[in-house]
């Protein structure tokens, strides 16, 4: 069966119902940003309003958001215009990645210290909500409540892009976000999202269990992997030479022990007044840092599964993005306790199917992210 959707403007006025389409599939990302991708035939009533900057809402899930940028048809072999619209676009928390950080005037770099989402609520507002520049500001946007979850942290930022940092602190946090719609007060709300632990070893919450043997799992993908892995990190402050100051991050030692070098100079010993900073708070900034980029090198242990529609399990009842669940495969003896950090829905006039990816903190994962906020900023990374 599919699922209608609505088409707004961008100022949030509904301009359109479809349920008609061809295909549709979408992603939503736990740390990175989804995409969709819809074919509709261009006789359909309303494909006049699939068009660039406009919103797709899928049914009546106001965090699956998606603005149209791209809309495509072309002439087939006879010089003949095929049938059907391509429409592609980001999810609404694209517009995150529309932005790179940029620093206050007094300073060279925005520091923020608090909980991993007081901090990615702190660069969303310097730079999106409240910014100085007024022309850097979005006026749909808004912030919601802070709760101070996640740990704390220190984290400075200097014209990057800020999808990309917001992604970092996501990964080092485990707390997701997205940018939702507010259609009472027609505005795009910033959150930070915690998912649930269903996994078999807590007693709080239902288990679920994906796995073959309890036809759950249609099919699925194990990799286990040190490549890339890093586990001590040497990070370097300020200072030059032997008088430059060196912390380790991480307690391997001999064959286990999997260094990288990290350059934290820009982490500042003197406030903005020029007091200098108590070096307890200096240590925990250069341990923050280390442990931020360990997370980029941690082990690949990740599985990637197509979940059975008619599964046990209800998507978005007993399980949603963003939880940690528990994967099975006694054939090949892993038991494994992950979240679910992408979703794939695919609509076709077959029917309805999910994917799922289940990982932790992993390379494949960085880049991809790196790779997708590229995209939609238009930046190229190197």
């Amino acid at each position: 069966m599919k699922k209608p959707i609505r088409i707004l403007s961008s100022e949030m006025d509904i301009l359109a119902e479809i349920d008609n389409y061809e295909s549709m599939f979408f992603n939503r990302s736990w740390y990175g940003i989804g995409a969709i991708e819809l074919r509709i035939n261009r006789y359909k009533k309303y494909t006049d309003t699939l068009v660039k900057d406009n919103l797709v809402l899928i049914g009546s899930d106001l965090n699956k958001v998606f603005i149209i940028k791209h809309r495509e048809i072309e002439l087939d072999e006879n010089g003949k215009i095929t049938e059907n619209w391509l429409i592609k676009g980001f999810a609404l928390k694209s517009i995150v990645a529309q932005r790179i950080t940029m620093p206050p005037t007094y300073t060279a770099y925005d520091n923020q210290s608090g909980s991993a989402e007081t901090v990615m609520k702190r660069f969303i507002n310097n730079n999106l909500v409240n910014p100085t520049n007024p022309m850097r500001k979005i006026p749909q946007l808004v912030i919601a409540t802070d709760f101070q979850r996640g740990v704390h942290m220190t984290y400075a930022s200097r014209f990057k892009n800020l999808a990309e940092e917001i992604s970092t602190l996501s990964l080092s946090s485990k707390l997701g976000w997205e940018v939702t719609l507010d259609l009472t007060n027609k505005k795009w709300v910033f959150d930070v999202v915690e998912g649930r632990n269903l996994t078999v070893g807590q007693f709080i919450n239902p288990p679920v269990i994906f796995s073959p043997q309890f036809e759950s799992l249609k099919s699925l993908h194990y990799t286990q992997s040190d490549l890339n892995y890093k586990n001590l990190a040497i990070v370097a402050g300020l200072g030059e030479g032997v008088e430059r100051r060196i912390i380790e991050v991480g307690g391997y030692a001999a064959i286990k022990r999997h260094e990288i070098f990290i350059d934290a100079r820009d982490i500042a010993e003197v406030d903005e007044e020029e007091r200098p900073i108590p070096e307890p708070q200096i240590i925990k900034a250069l341990t923050d840092r280390g442990q931020q980029q360990l997370n980029e090198f941690m082990q690949e242990e990740f599985l990637e599964g197509q979940i059975l529609t008619n599964s046990p399990f209800k998507y978005q009842q007993e399980y949603n993005l963003g939880d940690i669940i528990t994967i099975q495969n006694t054939d090949w003896s892993i038991s494994m306790d992950a979240r679910i950090t992408d979703v794939k829905e695919v609509y076709e006039t077959s029917g309805f199917s999910i994917e799922a990816t289940f990982g932790n903190n992993r390379p494949t994962l960085i880049q991809k992210i790196k790779q997708e906020l590229s995209q939609v900023s238009g930046e190229v990374r190197r």
